[in-house]
């Protein structure tokens, strides 16, 4: 039995709840700076106000102000931030955590330098306070919805860091029977394939959002084209991968589980939908009032990277004609106007 303290009680921190309390652990879960009704809420209802499940039985719940007892005898800590909080968690949690305790995070996203370069969460926390070079950092990546997660659907994911055995421990206190886990060192890999999803998601629910434009909101949903703006996906996540020195086929396997499974769920779709109606950025951004945008981060950084790299000769514009239109509809304020004609392929 290990002592699981999870920091950030948003829905896939708090999801992760389930599978480390059923298996035997004590679970902690501390609500960030922006939490504190979510905290009351739990303690009062045993249940996340996002999910229609309770939890299980045993879990203790802890205001931000009670975070040394929480972190007190803790085996492992959980980071459950979104990509907005990355910095606070950053300066204000990992130097704070005793040197012996590995940190997994479920934050999914990547920075851009101004050379181009895409930094996985990680690298960034590291870059951000030396302190943080002492702590074990290791993530998860893979198709996985917090909701889905709670109502034990079978789940396969990655856990990634530099150290095979503590992946090991983390596993051992994580995994259930329908949690499923395979481990890999290579972080940026797995890191940047779940990012990239986010910006291609978005891409492909442009797409039913066209078709609802067309045809009514009400029409029946068309496959062809989301299936044709998936496959130009998944080349250009190949490439970017590539790009990291990363594009190996477990590494791509796991973006693209992710980007099926966002696709079909969740507020990157909602954001794409809108946009393909003929809203624009800052439209539909109003609309979906209150909810959490990382797709909206992620696009535009990598989007940049790549404009930074093709400056330099160093990549391509050509190849990435799906990211480069998703980041004109954002950054520019371009209307939709799916590049099909530029998906061809490229035989020589």
């Amino acid at each position: 039995m290990a002592i699981v303290t999870i920091i950030g009680s948003g829905m896939m921190g708090s999801a992760l709840a389930f599978p480390a309390r059923e298996n035997g652990n004590i679970v902690r879960l501390v609500g960030s700076p922006l939490d504190d009704d979510i905290i009351d809420f739990c303690r009062k209802n045993k249940r996340h106000p996002k999910f229609n499940r309770e939890f299980p039985d045993g879990i203790e719940y802890y205001q931000i102000s009670e975070l040394n007892s929480a972190l007190c005898g803790s085996d492992l800590v959980i980071g459950g931030v979104s990509s907005f909080g990355v910095e606070w968690f950053g300066k204000n949690i990992l130097p704070v955590i005793p040197r012996n305790v590995p940190v997994l995070t479920v934050t999914k996203g990547l920075m851009d330098t101004r050379d181009g370069k895409l930094l996985t969460y990680p690298e960034l926390w590291q870059k951000m306070d030396e302190r943080n070079r002492n702590v074990s950092l290791n993530a998860v990546g893979g198709p996985c919805t917090s909701y889905e997660l709670v109502q034990h659907d079978h789940t396969e994911v990655a856990f990634c860091g530099k150290d095979m055995e503590v992946l090991e421990m983390i596993r051992n206190i994580m995994e259930t029977d329908y949690y499923h886990i395979s481990l890999s060192t290579d972080v940026t890999g797995i890191e940047s394939a779940v990012a990239l999803k986010n910006a291609y998601a978005l891409a492909v629910a442009l797409t039913i959002g066209v078709n609802q434009k067309e045809r009514g909101i009400d029409s029946e949903l068309h496959f062809n084209s989301q299936a044709a703006v998936f496959g130009q996906s998944m080349k250009e996540m190949k490439m970017l991968l590539d790009i990291q020195g990363a594009g190996g086929l477990d590494n791509l396997a796991v973006g693209v589980g992710d980007l099926y499974v966002t696709v079909y769920g969740g507020r990157t779709r909602q954001i794409g939908i809108l946009l393909g109606r003929g809203l624009n950025i800052d439209e539909a951004t109003e609309k979906l009032e209150g909810v959490t945008l990382e797709s909206l981060v992620v696009a535009e950084r990598v989007g940049r990277a790549v404009k930074c790299l093709s400056e330099r000769g160093l990549a391509d514009l050509g190849n990435f004609p799906l990211l480069m239109h998703v980041y004109s509809i954002l950054v520019e304020r371009s209307a939709v106007c799916i590049p099909w004609d530029s998906f061809r392929f490229k035989n020589v």
